[in-house]
């Protein structure tokens, strides 16, 4: 495929021969040991860009051109396999742009001499390839890739990777190709394993999956995942289906694989799909980079083929890669960099968090300088140290991770990392009992900090009591917790550094405003570990009072979405650990209910409560809720995006989240194929843009606030 100048422009720049020997070096040396161990001297991106130097290198020095040079070999022609292939097992030539894609789809109908009759679009996992042949319906060989012409047997691995079943569901003879991966969470549960036997973790789920598909005779096993992605016939197979097989549309192939009993991505949110235009295409490509960040599993690119069985061979095939099919490479979501040292951060809750300083790097369009460490036990089980390569991790809106330090490029000079021995933030001892270490005093060590967030305009919106007001409140004796804010007079307020009679009354208005604030602001102002805003909205919409929820065991919270069986716990235990708190302020008069919703269904109060309606000839004495009703967002997904204008115009995006949700809907802070409604107000942007390309509803603020309009008075 001929270097384009935009895949130039992302190409390393090789300036001599020189550069260009020792590039074809490090690129060869990289791909060997990916393929031998899955432990490769650069990341994905880095190798992609070298190669494609080397590519443009060679464009304009052909004379020059190095027989090791891995542009246009399989594997980069770091595999030499002993089993081979009835038919090459290629790799695909890859685009970087819709202008590119643009220009392939062109020369594939150019080749053809027609327009091609449908593409099939589907992702293109981050695994290792290999190919399964069954014998009558049972499998008999794993052999991977190789070099495309033979491949490794990796028949051990049966047993270990999910989604090839043993037998098919008929005895047909035939190999199916395909993709195993590790999801995240096999990833974690392997490094989780390896670590407990003494080995280092895995850089990533691609190199751990390469290296256990390899790995014989260990203490230990590992699953995997194979999705499938083709099909073909062996020389044994049966005469019809053989004829049957070649002359079917790829997509009516991967349902028949899929109905054999193999795992294909059709039960993904990233389900392959057949399109007839190429700006459909194109759309169905943004989508699924839409999706990246959600999915369980590893992507980096999307793959788009001719689907029809002529189109495929009048295209033809090269040496390499096939002409009828093309990768649609995404941006990388993990890099290698350095480990410069640790930061030892503490919450507002007391919990001491440590952050990883990174050596600045360029992840998915934006600088990377910091990344999360989770806790002490984690670095523990990770095997950090200061000046390690590590892979870092970056998805989407989430904050950049650390999978794990590249082990085999360390130099002898890497330091541990230093774990505190008392508070950073004010010297007292550290409870180390749990995982994520805390400060003793709790929410004290950052009290300034618990109640400006509780304060703050997403919990409590109490204008007038910034951060600076707080101090000065706290330093007087006056605050020790944010209940102590309903008990403040104006004569302490009078006493204080300038506090006129104007600012004093102003501030107690607010402060008896917050309490009519809805129980999942006054939970969220709580500052429970574990829980967010969004969260709040959940837990308090489903228990409805304050009272039902602090009755709530574990399993009772299990119940609500988001929560598994860890969360639950921390939440009963903070939940615990404020429980003066929370009787203060319900002395203080504050709201403890959530507007209609209603309590879970409990049989013996609803039995005390029919009595009583009984007894009274009517309603328990109003005190039993009454069925909620649907509401105009019930069973809908709604994104809010741009300025809001008229009824909507001052209410803040955790505003319009609880409108949502108290309207029967789930608000989300991305477009995708699950958005049922887009609400667009001025400067939309890029999210409306993507909700045209979805077919999703936009409607704009008004029509929204005339939607939602017996809700708008509840939200505040």
């Amino acid at each position: 495929m001929t270097t384009s100048p935009a895949v130039q422009a992302a190409a390393a720049t090789l300036a001599d021969a020189a550069a260009y020997t020792e590039a074809v070096g490090t690129a060869t040396a990289a791909a060997a040991a990916y393929y031998a161990t899955g432990e490769s001297t650069l990341d994905d991106d880095a190798y992609d860009r070298l190669v494609r130097g080397i590519a443009a290198y060679e464009e304009t020095h052909p004379d020059e051109m190095s027989a090791a040079s891995p542009t246009g070999k399989v594997a980069g022609g770091a595999v030499v396999g002993d089993v081979p292939h009835t038919v090459p097992m290629l790799s695909l030539d890859n685009v970087f742009s819709a202008e590119q894609l643009l220009s392939w789809t062109a020369s594939v109908e150019r080749r053809i001499g027609r327009p091609v009759e449908q593409w099939s679009v589907e992702a293109k996992l981050d695994g290792l390839a290999i190919a399964a042949r069954y014998e009558n319906g049972r499998l008999a060989r794993l052999i991977t890739r190789g070099d495309g012409s033979a491949g490794e047997d990796v028949s051990h691995a049966v047993g270990t990777i999910i989604g090839l079943p043993d037998r098919l569901a008929e005895p047909v003879t035939l190999e199916v190709r395909g993709e195993v991966l590790m999801t995240t969470e096999q990833f974690e549960h392997a490094n989780t394993v390896r670590t407990e036997h003494g080995g280092a973790p895995f850089a990533n789920p691609r190199n751990g999956a390469a290296g256990t598909l390899r790995a014989k005779d260990r203490q230990y096993t590992v699953e995997m995942t194979f999705f499938g992605y083709g099909v073909l016939p062996l020389p044994t197979s049966d005469a019809d289906l053989a004829e049957r097989m070649g002359e079917w549309p790829h997509s009516e192939l991967m349902t028949y694989v899929a109905g054999l009993g193999v795992h294909t991505a059709e039960t993904t949110a990233v389900a392959p799909r057949t399109l007839k235009t190429v700006d459909e295409v194109q759309a169905r490509i943004d989508e699924i980079a839409a999706l990246r960040p959600e999915l369980p599993f590893g992507i980096d690119g999307i793959v788009i083929k001719a689907d029809r069985a002529a189109d495929q061979a009048a295209a033809g095939s090269g040496s390499r890669a096939p002409r009828w099919a093309i990768a649609y490479k995404l941006p990388a979501v993990e890099k290698v960099t350095t480990l410069l040292g640790v930061e030892w951060n503490v919450g507002r809750t007391g919990v001491i968090a440590p952050r990883a300083v990174l050596r600045p790097v360029e992840i998915d369009g934006s600088t990377v300088s910091y990344a999360t460490l989770h806790n002490p036990a984690d670095i523990t089980r990770r095997g950090l140290r200061i000046g390690d390569q590590v892979m870092v991790y970056k998805a989407g809106d989430i904050i950049p991770r650390i999978e794990a330090p590249v082990a085999h490029l360390r130099t002898g000079d890497e330091q541990p990392i230093v774990f505190p021995e008392a508070c950073p933030q004010c010297g007292s001892d550290i409870d180390t009992s749990e995982q994520r270490w805390r400060c003793v005093r709790g929410r004290n060590c950052r009290l300034v900090a618990s109640v400006s967030y509780a304060a703050g305009r997403d919990q409590l919106d109490i204008e007038g009591l910034g951060a600076t007001r707080v101090v000065q409140l706290v330093e007087a004796g006056l605050v020790a917790d944010f209940a102590d804010l309903f008990t403040l007079t104006r004569g302490q307020l009078l006493d204080l550094d300038r506090m006129g009679e104007t600012s004093t009354d102003n501030l107690l208005a607010a402060i008896d405003g917050a309490r009519t604030r809805p129980l999942s602001r006054v939970f969220c102002a709580l500052g429970v570990r574990g829980t967010g805003r969004s969260m709040s909205r959940r837990i308090s919409r489903h228990f409805a009072t304050m009272e039902h929820i602090r009755a709530a065991d574990a399993e009772a919270l299990q119940q609500v979405e988001g929560i598994g069986v860890e969360k639950a716990k921390v939440v009963v235990a903070e939940l615990a650990e404020l429980a003066p708190l929370i009787d203060r302020l319900t002395a203080a008069g504050v709201n403890m209910t959530e507007p209609g919703a209603t309590p879970p269904a409990d049989a013996d109060a609803d039995a005390d409560a029919a009595d009583a309606a009984d007894a009274e000839g009517g309603e328990a004495g109003g005190q039993a809720a009454p069925a909620a009703d649907a509401g105009p967002l019930d069973g809908m997904t709604v994104v809010v995006t741009g300025a809001m204008t008229g009824a909507l115009e001052k209410l803040s995006r955790n505003q319009m989240n609880e409108l949502i949700e108290r309207a029967g809907g789930k608000s989300s802070s991305s477009v995708s194929k699950r958005t049922s409604l887009l609400v667009a107000g001025e400067n939309a942007g890029s999210k409306r843009e993507k909700a045209v390309q979805l077919g999703t509803r936009i409607v704009a603020p008004d029509e929204f606030a005339d939607l939602v309009a017996d809700f708008l008075d509840e939200t505040g």
